[in-house]
């Protein structure tokens, strides 16, 4: 079995990163010739083609992109290791935030990501609501104690921050609920303050459509139950869609959303060191667009 030179897939994952084989070479440090020369040594190592001509440049084939997604995680294995043995484990406490809809989606595989590279530290999870997190945040107060970083919705240029994910808002209803096109819309509201509320009723005022309130609930899991149950409508991210539900859009006369962007914040000079630590590495790697988060 043949071994993959690392330094090979690191200018691969460049060119995939930068569009060109020029951009990647300034961003390397190198000459255009050797990135050439590289990626002619890598297609010799796999035995398969990777780039195919477009025009005057070249694209990645079908066996490049799919080579692209494990040089990756192969590039950030590596990473990680030479960043644990150098550094030591870190120990310790870290408290986490994240809001209800994406508790078990964006943030198992960020868990994951901080487990994997310091397996010593103690991870305790808040779940909540995104205004409520931040609120905790930044004041350094939680119903269980202070937390250091937390996944949310929110913008604030006060706090240290990194893209995780931008996500589809979409009109959801249970799979059997049966709404007429042109009629009112029975809207499944959150309490506020609540970006998702707000996004539904600016776009339902702003197309004109009629709506009102048909539940009313203060947290994401009476909401769940009101969808299922039948009762009305509601604007969410795509993560809270289940197998029971289904998204309403166009057809149905209801307006577009616009999407929603979940960051994970930090404090500036947090109080804890490993909050510092383990934020300045997620921001490394996932900005790199090593970790699918």
């Amino acid at each position: 079995m043949r071994n993959l030179d690392l330094d090979l897939l690191r200018t691969l994952v460049a060119i995939a990163d930068h569009g060109t084989f020029g951009a990647a070479a300034q961003r390397l440090h190198r000459t255009q010739s050797a990135v050439t020369q590289q990626m002619q040594r890598l297609e010799e190592q796999v035995a398969l083609v990777l780039f195919e001509r477009q025009g005057r440049g070249k694209q990645l084939t079908r066996h490049g992109n799919k080579l692209v997604e494990y040089a990756r995680q192969l590039l950030n294995l590596n990473d990680e290791a030479l960043r644990v043995l150098r550094e030591g484990d870190l120990t310790g406490s870290l408290r986490i935030g994240a809001p209800h809809d994406v508790a078990d989606t964006i943030l198992p595989p960020l868990l994951s990501h901080i487990a994997r590279a310091s397996p010593a530290l103690r991870l305790e999870i808040h779940v909540g609501r995104s205004p409520f997190l931040m609120e905790s945040l930044r004041d350094g107060i939680a119903a269980a104690g202070e937390i250091d970083l937390t996944v949310s919705t929110r913008e604030d240029n006060s706090l240290d921050g990194l893209v995780l994910r931008t996500s589809p808002t979409i009109w959801v209803c249970a799979a059997d609920f049966a709404y007429e096109h042109g009629s009112m819309v029975p809207l499944i509201l959150a309490d506020e303050p609540s970006l998702f509320r707000k996004l539904a009723l600016d776009a339902l005022k702003e197309a004109g459509v009629p709506w009102r309130t048909a539940y009313f609930a203060p947290s994401l899991i009476g909401i769940k139950a009101a969808i299922r149950a039948g009762l009305g409508i509601t604007a969410r991210s795509i993560d809270l869609l289940g197998a029971d539900m289904r998204v309403l859009g166009d057809k149905d006369g209801l307006p577009r959303l616009p999407d929603v962007t979940y960051y994970l914040w930090a404090r500036p000079n947090a109080a804890n060191p490993v909050a510092r630590q383990v934020f300045s590495m997620l921001k490394t790697t996932l900005q790199r667009g090593i970790a699918a988060v």
